[in-house]
């Protein structure tokens, strides 16, 4: 059994690194899987043969390691930004809505909230709307953890996309964005659009 930092130690290499490095010595480049590479059912890959569930699996692992891990030295569970961001960016929210944008089981939000409220992030009160309703918003006090929310995830994302161009980081988003869209039909969970 290892450890949370073992893991990030023997798994936080990015897929392929240890196969090649920049053509110009400057950093990180994509892999060279022209050799294959390590067995892609347990370590970092550089075998096109690899499937691209795999891949995907162990890309968001590790992105979940380390935003834990920035995270927590924020005082913050994973998934706590996303509720932070949505209501710092949306405004006030009924708890309802919150559970539908994170997309997780209502427990685990209402623990979420009681969290954040005890930290002072959040308050919750009755929807003057309907009363049966709560309502969540971000106090005033959260300001100075927006912005080193935004500043740890802007962060994180420039070092997920290092040894990427612009071009290269749209076409991934635009990848990505169609295979959610494949998942959320399969799934049947998903919102989607007529």
């Amino acid at each position: 059994m290892t450890t949370e930092a073992e893991d990030v130690t023997r798994a936080g290499t990015p897929a392929g690194a240890e196969c090649a490095g920049a053509a110009d010595g400057t950093g990180p480049s994509a892999p060279d899987c022209t050799g294959g590479g390590a067995d892609y059912r347990t370590g970092p890959v550089c075998d096109e043969k690899a499937p691209v569930s795999f891949t995907v699996s162990r890309v968001a692992r590790l992105h979940r390691m380390a935003s834990g891990k920035l995270l927590r030295g924020l005082g913050l569970y994973p998934g706590q930004e996303f509720v932070m961001v949505h209501l710092w960016t949306r405004g006030p929210s009924r708890q309802s809505d919150l559970i539908k944008a994170a997309d997780l089981d209502p427990s685990t939000v209402t623990k979420m909230l009681q969290r954040l409220e005890q930290a002072g992030h959040v308050r919750r009160c009755p929807d003057p709307a309907d009363r049966r309703a709560v309502l969540v918003e971000a106090t005033d006090s959260s300001g100075e953890l927006r912005t080193a929310v935004e500043a740890t995830l802007a962060g994180l994302e420039e070092h997920l996309l290092t040894g990427l161009d612009e071009g290269e980081r749209r076409e991934l988003l635009r990848l990505l964005a169609k295979a959610e869209l494949n998942l959320c039909r399969e799934a049947g969970e998903c919102n989607l659009p007529e």
